[in-house]
Parts: structure tokens; sequence; C-alpha cells
């Protein structure tokens, strides 16, 4: 585990060069434009990341296919491959402090959070996918005796992968791992706000031996660098995490370019049920406001929806209340920090804006709806928790991506799973009950790609994570994850 005197070392370390990773090398970019970086923390300056541009990307893209087309890693043996994903796990593990400090400075995650889910979370996730790579079987038809059919899996070639700001490092594993076991090549847009773990990544890989161009790393603005991959004829699969109107743009981005398969992991409005028959209130309580308020709100699966059963209504949200309120606010590099900044100013105002929108529409504030520590320099917001929302109220509809929870109450279990099918996304979701009957029929009848029983959050990458509705489509983590990056040739063979 991290101590606060290695974290405390760490805090002024130098952050990566305003390099682009092309074809195993820094390089600038082309137009040598760089962007400033401010630190949520304090806002102070970081340093800076290239600008990259098309241009860039058409080089990094073209560095991808030509190692792809050459079989430096596509046509590698797999126990070789195997090898060097995880020698890049060891690499992670051993720069596990360095990666996780780096990511807190750029993103403001509170440390304690950020070294579990970004270098750790990283590492196991490279480590579970290496162990896949020799694995991964094609399949024999069931055919008479003059013909032999064989179902092929085949890398898809070029992988465009589009990371966002709140975990960049955890989730560019999870995108990062199955594309390369099956043996693509792949470019990387990192988030504009936090591209350092990802620049410090595309290193080790190059350390551990994986082979120059096979991952490329372009940093730059989502409507140059990121648009210029969506619509690059030479990719051929883009996946993503982030925002639903920019899921819609790499849609229609994909149509008119070369339909490239594209795959989106978007917003979430996720239900938490507390149902009358689970006793334990305080675990409930406090796993609820953890569930919202870890990582200041900034986390896709966050419970931002408390759905209460009126009979115990009010002695949860009095506990609720007193959870909330527990959470430490602070400095992200601090260990004793449950929930650290904003990642960034736009996203504060963003998320300000809407407090101030509900406190607008009449809703009931119970605690926080201010910005906090202003004296820092940083980006902060107070745990906020807004009581009786009414089901089509804006805070019960749109995703905030921030630290704050409406709390709703229903009556009956009918009510509640209609509360937590009555918005357009559909990723996670939970369910606090001590009858197993109920349990399962809630598990199956909410709409959602996830969903928790008795806890919330905590699955690791044995289990997939995927959205229904408007929260996306295809999968990240588990081994359902490689079917994104594999292409399916079917071999008919004459035997007669």
């Amino acid at each position: 585990m991290i101590t606060q005197q290695r974290i405390d070392a760490l805090r002024g370390a130098a952050v990566p060069p305003a390099k682009l990773w092309i074809d195993g090398q820094q390089v600038a970019a082309i137009k040598g434009e760089e962007r400033a970086v401010t630190s949520p923390i304090d806002g102070s300056h970081l340093g800076h990341f290239a600008a990259g541009s098309r241009e860039d990307v058409d080089l990094a893209v073209a560095a991808a296919r030509r190692v792809f087309e050459r079989g430096d890693w596509s046509k590698m043996p797999p126990t070789q491959r195997k090898r060097i994903m995880h020698k890049i796990a060891d690499l992670i593990e051993a720069h596990a402090d360095e990666l996780a400090v780096l990511g807190s400075r750029d993103n403001g995650t509170e440390i304690s959070m950020s070294f579990r889910a970004e270098p750790g979370s990283a590492a196991a996730t490279m480590r579970y996918y290496a162990e896949s790579v020799d694995k991964l079987y094609g399949e024999v038809a069931p055919t008479d005796a003059s013909t032999l059919g064989m179902i092929l899996k085949e890398p898809v070639g070029v992988v465009g992968a589009i990371i966002p700001w709140n975990f960049p490092l955890m989730i560019g594993a999870w995108k990062l791992g199955p594309a390369l076991a099956v043996g693509n090549s792949i470019v990387v847009k990192p988030p504009e706000v936090a591209s350092f773990s990802l620049l410090r990544l595309a290193e080790l890989c190059h350390e551990a031996g994986l082979p120059p161009g096979v991952l490329n790393v372009v940093t730059g603005k989502g409507s140059e660098v990121g648009a210029a991959i969506a619509e690059h004829m030479d990719v051929d699969v883009l996946v993503f995490t982030g925002s639903g109107g920019t899921g819609r743009r790499l849609l229609q981005a994909s149509a008119n370019s070369n339909l490239k398969r594209v795959y989106l992991e978007l917003g979430g409005k996720s239900p938490n049920i507390i149902f009358e028959d689970y006793e334990n209130l305080d675990k409930a309580a406090a796993v609820a406001a953890a569930g919202i308020f870890r990582n200041s709100g900034q986390v896709c699966v966050a419970g931002s929806r408390v759905l209460v059963q009126r009979s115990i209504y009010q002695p949860f949200l009095d506990k609720f209340k007193a959870a909330s309120e527990a959470i430490q606010l602070g400095d992200p590099l601090d260990l004793a920090t449950t929930a650290g900044a904003i990642a960034s100013e736009d996203q504060m105002r963003s998320i300000l804006a809407k407090i101030e929108r509900a406190k607008a529409d009449g809703l009931e504030l119970v605690t926080g709806g201010n910005q906090a520590r202003m004296d820092s320099g940083g980006t902060y917001v107070e745990p906020t928790v807004f009581t009786h929302v009414p089901e089509q109220n804006a805070l019960a509809q749109e995703e905030v991506f921030g630290p704050v929870a409406a709390v709703t109450p229903f009556d009956s279990e009918e009510e509640a799973i209609a509360l937590a099918n009555s918005t357009v996304f559909g990723l996670a979701g939970a369910a606090w009950t001590d009858n197993l009957s109920r349990a399962h029929r809630v598990v199956g009848a909410v709409k959602t790609g996830v969903m928790h029983v008795n806890t919330y959050g905590g699955a690791d990458v044995t289990v997939p994570l995927g959205g229904h509705g408007q929260s996306g489509n295809g999968h990240d983590k588990s081994l359902h994850a490689l079917d994104k990056y594999c292409n399916l040739k079917t071999a008919w063979i004459s035997l007669s």
C-alpha cells in the first residue's frame, strides 16, 4: 500500500514531456502546438500536453496498420504475447506509486482510490487478458463427413480508443488488455485534462517489449484528435467511454466514413434501491454515500438516485445525511481524503449549475450544495443531497457526473422497479434487501447492465460492464470484451 511519505515525495515529480507516442517513439506534434495543464488540486501549473492534429493521427494509424500487417504482434506466437503482457503488468505494479500520484495530480481523484482503481486495476486487467491469449480457441462446426467447417477468430486490425478523464489508466486498460490479447494494434486518444498516466503507460509497454507501432498515443482535443480517429478510413473498430452526446457524434462519424464498428460506454443515472426489509440501515447508508461521493461523483456507475421505501425513508435519510457529511473532502494527495477534486474548472461549473437548477426547481436541499475549499485554488464541490426528488425532475433524469444525490421515496416493489426504469439510461443499479426472492425479482426486472445486491461497486475484471438503453452497447471487462476486438471467419472445406 502507498504511504503518505511516498505520496509527498512524488507531489512535485516531473511529468511526461509534451510529446506524442507514435511508432515506439516520443515525437512532437506536427504543428508544434501545446496545451498547458492545470492541476485541479490547487490550480497550479503541471506541465503541457502536445496538441495533436489530424496529421498526427494519420501517422499513428499508419504506424499501427504497418505493424499489424507485418505481423510483429498480430502473428507473434501467443505464448510470447502473453509474456509481454505479463511484463507490462509487472511494470505497472513496479511504478504503481508514481502512476497513482500522477493520475491524482491531473484529475483530482483521491489517492486511496486512485492507487487501487488506476495502477492496481490496470495491472490486474493486463494479467487477466494475458492469461486469455493462449486460450482463444476457434470452433469446428458439426458437419457431415465430406465437409470440414471451422470458425476462426482473427484480430480486427487497427483499434481506435477514446478514453475518459475520470479513470484513464483503469478504463484504458479495459480497452487495451483485450485488444492486445487478440493481436490488434491501437491508437489511443487520452482525455484532454488527464493524459499523463496513459503517456507513461506507453513508455512502460515499450519497455516491456511491445513492438513499436502496436500502441500509439495521440493527445489533443476531442474535436480534432478524437474526431480524426472516428472518421479515419483505416480504423477498424472504435471504442469509447464518455458522454452520450459524444457517443452519438462517433456513430455519425462511423456512418460517414468506413462503417467501422463502434462500442460505447456512456452515461448513467443509476438507482440504488433501499427496501424496508434490509435491517442494517447504517451499512446501506454508508455504502450508498460512497457509491455516489467517491471520486466526487465522477464515476460512470455512480448510484446517483437513491430510492428508499417510505416506511424507512426518514430514518434512512438521517443516516445517509450523516454518512454524506462524514465524507472527507480534501486534498486528493492526502490518504485521509475520501472525496477529491472535480477534474476541471468546466466540469465544476457544470455541476454547480445543475445544483442551482435543482434549487430553483424547489427541491429540498439536505446537505452540501456549494463550491468548497475555494482558498485552495482547486476545484471542489461539497457532497450534496436533495430529497423528495420527483421522478421527472431533471435531477432524477439527467447525469450530473458530480457529487449530487437525488433521494426519492417509494411505496411498493413495483413502484421501485418503475422508478428505477424511468430514465433513458441503464448502466448500473443496486437493491438492498434481506429477501432472497425479492433480490432475484428486482435483479431481473431492473433494466441495467450491472445490478448489485446489498453492496455497491467492486465488481472486478471477471464480469462484464456494459450498458442498456442510452448507456451504450458492448462490454468492457471479462472474456466477453474480447468479442469486440475479433473478426469471425468461416472456413468451409470440402473433404471429398
